[in-house]
């Protein structure tokens, strides 16, 4: 089996476990992640947070990216331009939002690009080293790449259930580890930013 097989697989398997979570359970794991990530993310007030609105099983992590903005943080939201493009536009708590392609929400065509400072990354899969499966399509990794080639080092927060961590990911050359990972558990710092 290649790695890619072994991703492909662990990332149905995964994502199956958070389809079957009760909608009262993932919303009260998305009130434990508020609880666990609203104060002790680390932020600078004026960071940018690149957030996300949930789509199909995903925690909803609005209440969270409120707290963060309260904090001080500078709100974006990803917005999927083809299949290979993200960027992340400006979002204000009860901005208009718009369907943005494949499934996704996010502000329109008139919001200012902006460049993270901090990503909360929706994943399939991860592992206690920080690797983890995205959905398949690769707009994280290359979004972190890009930022990367301009000289950014984005602090990268994975969020997810508990249910979808694994013993162990198979990390590719192109895989980007997590700094941290947030689940209604709590915040899990994995390397130092």
């Amino acid at each position: 089996m290649t790695q890619r097989d072994e991703k492909k697989a662990i990332r149905a398997e995964r994502l199956a476990l958070r389809d079957a979570l009760a909608p009262q359970a993932r919303a009260a794991a998305g009130a434990a992640m508020l609880a666990h990530g609203g104060e002790a993310i680390s932020l600078v007030p004026g960071e940018v947070v690149a957030g996300f609105w949930p789509i199909r099983s995903e925690a909803d992590i609005r209440p969270l990216m409120a707290r963060l903005a309260a904090r001080g943080a500078r709100l974006c939201l990803p917005v999927v331009l083809d299949r290979e493009t993200i960027v992340f536009r400006a979002y204000a708590e009860g901005a208009p939002v718009i369907s943005t392609g494949f499934g996704t929400t996010g502000p329109g065509p008139e919001a200012a690009v902006l460049e993270p400072d901090l990503l909360l990354v929706p994943l399939s899969a991860f592992d206690a080293a920080g690797n983890r499966i995205g959905y398949g399509a690769g707009h994280y990794d290359r979004a972190i790449d890009r930022l990367r080639g301009m000289g950014r080092r984005p602090r990268l927060i994975g969020i997810a259930f508990d249910c979808q961590e694994v013993a162990s990911v198979p990390a590719e050359p192109h895989d980007v580890a997590l700094d941290a990972v947030l689940t209604e558990s709590g915040l899990r710092v994995i390397k130092t930013a």
